[in-house]
């Protein structure tokens, strides 16, 4: 008996779903063009295209609230959305003098920024304060709000406390962030359409008043008008573009130890972020990030080739007699691990000359370092690292006698050590 041959149709629709939720777009393009039925199959919109969504993104999202959850929005222009906000996800840092740093992550229906920040608590805690807000409205348009103040409990909801903003990718590392424009109606002497900022309801009263003025004095001044107009526009701005690169290397790698995003107790006793990074030639930089005291120290090296244990006396002898800086522990914790010396803890922070970290390898460095006195100068000096046994490092530099222990900042895609920004 000849073997009776099966082809995919004749599976049940389900199943074809299913399989098809698999592919690529462009994939599931060329399958739709093979057949009549496979056509009409990649062509609805509620069942592929939900899966595919589903399948792709369920685990971090919630595919059926997209839209205000009406139900409305096509899944495969969410499709579309969803694969180019994906790159946002992750670290950014903002471009100039103070390098703000972001984290953008998952909503039930939204992707969200938020500011992340050293807790004021003198300890290792990281704050989260809202940025931008980024979702779909029921017709699929882009609906991206920003939060100029960064208020802990801003409902989001509230759009007359927010900025109604336009986020611009320039390639994949580098996005713009600019305040909404909204087209107007006014044109000028030349019959040229101007485009101005700001609310559509401070819009339109605009609209309005421009169009009974030209009415009644179409001879004006044509220079004074723009400049008025000009004046207006600036007035009604609420906020100043701002560019954003991405930290694509926010995590440690075995060949790369110490890349990442850290966090560290400075000599002024303020927590600090560092940004650590390889260059092509094996050299290694670090340098402050985003909200960061005023005289954080930062350090680089050209080699990055650690000493081994077991060390010189002299690297035992320069290790043990300094002292680490830490955040006050409870007394328990403290008795246990720390031998505390007199008068060692001030402003909250504990400096103990014992550590219960084991040092697995050095690496000498250098620093363009300010010792931290307002009338001093920089001066180029030489530290260490010391990598523990548990991939932490702690640096320091010979003038100080101080170590500064590093915390990674992120672990497994996820901000650690996050506490409640302060509501006043």
């Amino acid at each position: 008996m000849a073997n009776q041959e099966n082809s995919f149709t004749d599976f049940p629709e389900d199943i074809q779903v299913c399989i098809l939720s698999f592919l690529a777009p462009s994939e599931i393009a060329t399958l739709a063009c093979t057949s009549k039925q496979l056509g009409s199959l990649c062509g609805r919109d509620s069942k592929l295209w939900f899966s595919v969504c589903q399948r792709r993104w369920g685990s971090k999202t919630r595919i059926t609230q997209w839209g205000n959850a009406k139900g409305t929005i096509c899944y495969r222009h969410l499709y579309n959305t969803l694969h180019h906000w994906e790159n946002f996800l992750g670290f950014w840092r903002r471009s100039g003098l103070n390098p703000l740093l972001l984290f953008f992550e998952w909503g039930p229906s939204f992707i969200s920024a938020s500011r992340v920040s050293p807790s004021e608590s003198l300890a290792y805690g990281v704050t989260k304060t809202p940025f931008l807000w980024m979702s779909l409205s029921e017709e699929g348009d882009v609906v991206t709000f920003l939060d100029p103040d960064g208020k802990p409990h801003v409902e989001r909801g509230i759009q007359s406390e927010l900025i109604a903003v336009d986020v611009s990718f320039m390639g994949k590392t580098h996005f713009v962030v600019e305040e909404k424009q909204f087209k107007s109606f006014i044109t000028d002497d030349c019959g040229d359409e101007v485009v101005e900022s700001g609310s559509p309801p401070e819009k339109l009263k605009a609209e309005i008043y421009q169009h009974f003025a030209n009415r009644r004095s179409p001879g004006g001044d044509r220079s004074r008008r723009q400049r008025r107009r000009e004046k207006e526009r600036l007035a009604r701005r609420k906020w100043e573009s701002q560019h954003f690169v991405k930290i694509v290397n926010c995590s440690p790698t075995p060949e790369r130890p110490l890349q990442g995003l850290w966090k560290g107790i400075c000599n002024d006793r303020s927590l600090a972020f560092y940004l650590v990074g390889y260059d092509d030639i094996g050299g290694i930089s670090c340098r402050p990030i985003g909200d960061h005291p005023k005289y954080a120290p930062f350090f680089w090296v050209s080699n990055a080739t650690f000493f081994e244990s077991p060390f010189p006396p002299e690297e035992e002898s320069l290790y043990a007699g300094r002292v680490h800086v830490r955040p006050l522990q409870p007394v328990n914790e403290t008795l246990e691990q720390f031998l505390l010396l007199d008068d060692e803890v001030m402003n909250g922070i504990q400096e103990v000359r014992i550590s219960e970290n084991v040092v697995n390898r050095i690496l000498h460095i250098r620093s363009n370092y300010d010792l931290g006195v307002p009338t001093g100068n920089p001066k180029s000096v030489e530290g260490r690292i010391w990598q523990y046994q548990d991939g932490t490092f702690g640096f320091g530099f010979l003038s100080d006698n101080l170590i500064v222990h590093m915390k990674p900042i992120v672990h497994n895609g996820f901000i650690v050590d996050t506490v409640k920004a302060p509501t006043n």
